[in-house]
């Protein structure tokens, strides 16, 4: 019997986080969006991640409206996937219990199926309340390994994180290569070891940065994980993820089922190229990379190669597919790789939106500086992983040790809390010389779960004339200052503070919504 392959499309959320700085619009979406379910696929990745600050802060969009109007697009949330960064929720800083418990819960009535929930230290208790809210309002729990390299990350660092979550409550686990830094030979590795002592389903995310994550599918498609996420061009390939369109080549030449609708999928991606073409302004490499691909167009030859080698289980022979599949994907139009990630492991949305910034401030000139202090940061930083809100810390504090005179002059609070263990216990060590310079002599860091030591918030709020719902309540509280510009706007209401006493002024306005 033919065994059949899960696919699951992160075009919709991932794709555009990664190349084109999550400026995707409600619109642009629902254009491909039931073309792409269906498609065939296991699931679909849409809301989350920075999808939610980007509705409010940039696209003028209800994020709530958004996910709603999907659910309802599909008949319901059962295959609607969203990230969820454990204790900090879809924003930067550790919440309390009750605003991550209302949160998740909305989340899921709101039409989340799965809720793929991680933490930037890989500190297991910042992911234990968001687990059990999903699991208590009906969702499923899939707990993500950040995956990344240091002395202390191992394979078998994973393989006992991975036991801990399944002990813990998740539903399924995810291996979360938020950078592309999960080598072929490493992949072979942990894949084996994840299947032979976690019995919980398996899911691939690997960002084909450096490269190397279409073959790590490959290898995952041989060994049996259970799920592995991938993007339709042009929102494949590069910072984002393996392209389905020869993923599917792959699936045929092996023999395996992939149960894809191939020409939906080509429907789909020529409506992607339209909506790729209306995003030029924020895809870093718009122009130079990309164009329509044909599963005609990917060379079988070069196919069959690179899975003789992957059958054989042997890292030798793996190490030698790595140039064949750069090659093959090169000569399909996708982006150059970059091996250089391997050092500094910057992740598919922190590089664009690091590229769009300093595009932005007329100082690109530095962009290779920065990757080269990012490394040096994240050691003194106790080998976080660089997956948000660490990766956007890490690279923030990189580019002001870069922009002054000597390092850690500039540091920011965010940085500052890292050292002090109000994200979470860092894998490693942090540097003490650089503890003791920006914090003083004696500071210790937090003991216990950073949550425990945060107030509940909800019953403290004051109600605001521009927060009309629940679901305005949640974005007011986590997003502060650009949904409340969000909402005034959304309602008509200029407010303003009394000089004196701080009370709400309010105003009409004639402001309308885009």
């Amino acid at each position: 019997m033919t065994r059949k392959l899960n696919f699951i499309d992160v075009t919709l959320r991932d794709g555009h986080q990664s190349l084109a700085a999550t400026r995707m619009t409600t619109e642009q979406a629902m254009r491909v969006l039931k073309m792409v379910d269906d498609a065939g696929f296991a699931a679909l990745e849409l809301w989350g991640g920075a999808t939610l600050d980007s509705c409010v802060r940039f696209l003028n969009e209800d994020p709530w409206e958004r996910l709603e109007t999907f659910c309802e697009t599909l008949g319901g949330g059962h295959k609607i996937r969203a990230l969820l960064r454990g204790q900090n929720l879809f924003a930067y800083q550790p919440y309390p219990d009750d605003l991550v418990v209302a949160f998740t819960r909305q989340a899921v009535e709101s039409g989340v199926g799965i809720m793929r929930i991680f933490d930037a230290l890989n500190d297991p208790r910042n992911l234990q309340t968001a687990m059990l809210a999903t699991k208590a309002y009906g969702g499923v729990a899939e707990a993500a390994l950040s995956y990344t390299t240091s002395p202390v990350h191992t394979t078998d660092y994973f393989v006992d994180l991975a036991r801990r979550f399944q002990a813990d409550g998740a539903d399924q686990i995810a291996i979360k290569d938020m950078a592309g830094l999960l080598y072929p030979t490493d992949a072979l590795e942990l894949f084996q070891k994840l299947k032979a002592q976690v019995s919980l389903p398996i899911i691939l995310h690997s960002h084909t940065t450096t490269g190397v994550a279409t073959l790590n599918t490959v290898i995952a498609m041989h060994q049996g994980i259970d799920y592995m996420d991938t993007a339709i061009t042009p929102f494949a390939g590069g910072t984002s993820h393996p392209p389905i369109e020869v993923l599917i080549v792959f699936a045929e030449e092996m023999g395996l089922d992939h149960g894809l609708d191939k020409e939906l999928i080509l429907r789909a991606q020529e409506k992607l190229f339209d909506v790729f073409d209306e995003l030029k302004d924020s895809i870093p490499h718009y122009g130079k990379y990309y164009r329509r691909v044909h599963y005609n167009d990917v060379d079988r030859a070069k196919v069959n190669q690179i899975i003789d080698l992957v059958a054989t289980s042997e890292k030798e022979k793996i190490e030698q597919a790595i140039p064949i599949m750069r090659d093959l994907l090169l000569s399909l139009g996708y982006p150059q790789y970059d091996d250089k990630i391997f050092e500094a492991q910057i992740p598919g949305g922190m590089y664009s939106n690091l590229h769009n910034q300093l595009k932005g401030q007329g100082r690109l000139d530095l962009m290779e500086k920065i990757l080269d202090e990012v490394p040096i940061v994240r050691r003194d930083a106790g080998y976080v992983p660089l997956v948000t809100p660490t990766s956007q810390i890490v690279g923030t504090q990189a580019t002001f040790n870069v922009m002054g005179n000597e390092r850690y002059q500039v540091v920011t609070d965010e940085f500052k809390m890292i050292l002090k263990g109000e994200f979470g216990r860092t894998p490693g060590p942090v540097n003490p010389e650089i503890v003791e310079k920006v914090l003083g002599a004696g500071e210790e860091p937090l003991k216990y779960r950073p949550a425990s030591y945060l107030h509940p918030i909800l019953e403290d709020v004051r109600p605001w004339s521009f927060v009309k719902t629940h679901k305005d309540l949640l974005l007011h509280l986590l997003f502060k200052q650009s949904a409340d510009k969000f909402l005034r706007k959304r309602y008509h209401i200029d407010t303003i503070f009394c000089g004196q006493c701080g009370a709400e002024v309010i105003t009409p306005t004639d402001a309308t919504p885009k």
